[in-house]
């Protein structure tokens, strides 16, 4: 087993520990400087009054296995310290250790979040599918989360202009849900990616989705909220991207709510109406955000601006839905 492949295989069972959370599976990677050591001294301790008398090698293998039917299946795996895993993510608090994916993996340094309600409006399907085929249009990558509603229409109508489009699941990658958006998952495995933090074969739950919420705003360079009521995950979005430095694009079909205009004060919030302004806005965030490659290692915490932001967020563009 070459080295590579035993580092993702120590980190896949370092995960499956019941003791071990995730988020100190990856300080603990990070403080040691590698799984397959963390993995050693997490397992097999003897000094114990019950000791552990698994082994590291049977542990690995196994994960080891698994990786292998993964890669078998068409899913790729990639470690929070690969290479190839998404830049952008490794600035964010909630960066997954792992993320399984199916699809054609690229930087995306051009990507936009586009979210919103799943019991969406003809007027809201109609601004999110206008949006994202302006954005694909242009070359910018559409992310969003494959719910029924918005995110529905902002994936059909990137790929229906011919643009790259990413979902970011809230279930293991196996899972298509809802149902009904099983066919326009396996269409964007063809010809975009889909991506999952969670095991492959792991159902939703509750707290699943605004944990994908989180994963996607970091993905993002800015995320575009087209509807979204007070307990909308397209609402915890808009504040996780706030946390994580990104600016906020808000259509004025969400401002009828007292949260969108409580946000709309906000620094890094912009308010947009129509296609244009919100496609223009989209444009200065994306000249004044740092590449793919220069968020690596620059975390960002609540209230950061990113380079070059400054003037953006001084004077909030006056974008007419």
């Amino acid at each position: 087993m070459d080295r590579v492949t035993a580092e993702r295989a120590a980190l896949i069972a370092l995960l499956r520990q019941p003791d071990l959370g995730w988020s100190d599976a990856v300080h603990d990677i990070q403080e040691v400087g590698t799984a397959l050591a963390v993995l050693r001294r997490v397992v097999g301790q003897t000094d114990t009054l019950f000791p552990d008398t698994r082994s590291v090698d049977s542990l690995i293998e196994a994960a080891a296995g698994d990786l292998a039917g993964w890669r078998a299946e068409g899913i790729t795996v990639r470690a929070f310290f690969d290479d190839d895993y998404p830049a952008q993510l490794r600035d964010i608090r909630e960066m997954p250790p792992v993320l399984f994916a199916r699809g054609e993996s690229r930087p995306d340094a051009r990507a936009i979040a586009v979210v919103g309600s799943r019991e969406a409006s003809d007027r809201g399907v109609e601004i999110a599918s206008s949006v994202s085929e302006s954005l694909a249009r242009r070359g910018v990558t559409v992310v969003s989360g494959l719910a029924k509603g918005i995110d529905t229409a902002a994936h059909q109508a990137a790929l229906a202009a011919g643009g790259r489009t990413v979902a970011v699941i809230g279930t293991g990658i196996r899972h298509h849900y809802p149902a009904v958006n099983r066919a326009l998952q396996e269409h964007i495995t063809e010809v975009g990616l889909v991506l999952s933090q969670f095991w492959p074969d792991a159902a939703p739950t509750k707290q699943s989705f605004p944990m994908r919420n989180a994963v996607m705003s970091g993905y993002a360079a800015a995320t575009v909220v087209i509807e979204a009521g007070e307990r909308s995950g397209a609402r915890i979005q808009a504040r996780l991207a706030l946390q994580h430095g990104r600016p906020v694009v808000l259509t004025s079909q969400v401002m009828r709510h007292d949260w969108a205009r409580a946000f709309a004060e906000r620094p890094g919030v912009h308010v947009a109406h129509g296609t244009m302004d919100l496609v223009e806005a989209v444009d200065a965030i994306l000249d004044r955000s740092p590449a793919a490659a220069e968020l690596e290692g620059c975390p960002l915490g609540p209230g950061t601006v990113l380079p070059g932001q400054e003037s953006l967020l001084a004077s909030r563009a006056a974008l007419h839905f």
